[in-house]
């Protein structure tokens, strides 16, 4: 990374930072772009050149993540299903530590307390859940529009939001028995993809 690169991460970082100190502090709704940036020590139009709104700061990690599933399920090896690859997706990134989402208990916060903000979360999660059902057409043989990998997506993405911690007392997902929870939610998906695979091949013999 050069260091024009590491300039705009940092600055980035503090924008972060600050935002999430204030929503803290005083709640999403009380704290302006405004108060972002004075607290930053930038000017707004400079916040806007790194967050389209307040709410894109809230899930600021969302693009990378994105991504970076993408990127493991359109680089698997033959064989690897999408919820192989899912799962180690999801192993992979909590074991990045709390230090990979130093802003997730401020997060739950939020999400608990204000409904706009739990509706964008949905619309993000509506765009994982298409990129799975992609996936599992894939593992299917199916049209990304069908209704079976709409569906068993649909279930994942059901699934894994369900394993989520509901507010930031809790703990953090994926000691042994979160693991063994994320198991069996995958062995149901993978269930459900071998029966309408097996359905499939009955429907075709006969």
């Amino acid at each position: 990374m050069g260091l024009r690169e590491r300039k705009k991460e940092q600055t980035r970082r503090t924008i972060e930072d600050a935002a999430f100190r204030l929503f803290d502090e005083r709640g999403f709704h009380a704290t302006t772009v405004a108060d972002i940036a004075a607290a930053a020590d930038i000017a707004p139009r400079t916040f806007f050149g790194y967050f389209p709104t307040k709410e894109d700061v809230v899930f600021c990690g969302f693009g990378d993540s994105f991504a970076s599933l993408a990127a493991a399920l359109r680089e698997r090896e033959p064989g690897v299903t999408t919820f192989d690859a899912l799962r180690s997706f999801i192993i992979a990134m909590v074991a990045e530590g709390p230090e990979a989402d130093p802003h997730r208990d401020v997060r739950l916060r939020l999400l608990a307390d204000n409904e706009a903000l739990a509706s964008h979360e949905s619309h993000l999660l509506g765009r994982f859940e298409g990129l799975i059902g992609e996936a599992v057409a894939a593992d299917l043989g199916d049209e990304d529009n069908d209704l079976r990998p709409r569906m068993v997506a649909a279930a994942a993405v059901a699934a894994l939001k369900a394993l989520q911690p509901t507010d930031h007392t809790k703990k953090r997902p994926l000691d042994d028995e979160g693991l063994a929870q994320l198991d069996e939610a995958f062995a149901f998906l993978h269930g459900g993809i071998a029966g309408l695979q097996e359905r499939r091949a009955t429907a075709s013999a006969g």
